[in-house]
């Protein structure tokens, strides 16, 4: 098995290095498309090896689907530049390398890193993501904020996390989500979902109550406290965003945003 590590990037020269660093000596070439960095993304991936493709950005699927077409082998580990390879997951990765099973794609835990703490609660944790795939067998789906890989046949599963050191203080994630709820009620509007008082009101409490109490946000601490309040929060402006689209504009598919004012990789997922 050989493996092309491949990675989107819009301004990520503070997580790239470490992202790149953990893939050294498992993958078999790295390739990084990145949608016009400002910064010193570009000298970092160079700095590593990786091929470099600059692409205008169209959306999260498609950024990362070309990225596997520019790859060499059958393989590709998929990792945003914010996340990286444990020691674990690195050990079982190369397990797999050299004696392959009969599965089309992998899936591992992901675990995040917010505010000083490894978190494992809130339903943020194991967070399973399938990453390595057959090219042949799979593709990235989804237009807005939701990406995901959709692959035939069956899919392995290995332990050791994947590591990803999100949200870098609370005026960044309060930040994320005002980005993430535009682009999550567009997707809505497209989808012709509807809101109204309920939602805005409801939604809100359900998030709270499921990733605090239910999902035992209280096991971590104040960030735990955090991200189900965020959870809350993020709920309620993109009911009330939705809302502000169906009184405006008429339901439809809508462009893929512009990484400069939505990030092209580093960002939360976030779940309806």
């Amino acid at each position: 098995m050989r493996i092309s590590a491949t990675v989107i990037t819009f301004n990520e020269e503070k997580h790239l290095d470490r992202c790149l660093k953990s893939v050294r000596g498992l993958a078999d070439e790295l390739i990084v498309v990145d949608a016009g960095s400002r910064d010193g993304t570009c000298a970092v991936a160079a700095r590593w090896g990786a091929r470099v493709y600059k692409r205008d950005w169209t959306n999260y699927s498609d950024q990362k689907n070309f990225a596997a077409a520019q790859a060499s082998h059958e393989w590709i580990l998929s990792l945003d530049a914010d996340e990286c390879l444990s020691p674990p997951l690195r050990e079982r990765l190369l397990e797999v390398k050299a004696h392959p099973a009969p599965a089309n794609a992998y899936e591992f835990p992901r675990r995040a890193f917010y505010l000083g703490r490894w978190i494992r609660h809130c339903g943020w944790y194991p967070d399973r993501k399938p990453r390595l795939y057959r090219r042949s067998q799979g593709h990235w789906v989804g237009d807005f904020v939701h990406e995901h890989l959709v692959c035939e046949g069956p899919i392995g599963r290995l332990e050791g996390d994947l590591l990803h050191y999100t949200c870098d203080s609370v005026s960044d994630h309060a930040r994320r989500v005002g980005r993430y709820t535009s682009l999550a009620a567009r997707d809505l509007q497209a989808r012709g979902i509807r809101s109204g008082p309920l939602k805005i009101l409801g939604s809100p409490v359900v998030a709270f109550l499921g990733s605090y109490c239910f999902k035992a946000g209280f096991m971590d601490g104040m960030q735990g406290f955090l991200i189900s309040a965020f959870a809350a929060y993020y709920n309620f402006l993109k009911y009330s965003k939705l809302w502000d689209l169906q009184r405006s504009q008429p339901p439809g598919r809508v462009a893929g945003e512009d990484p400069r004012t939505t990030g092209a990789a580093s960002r939360e997922s976030y779940r309806d």
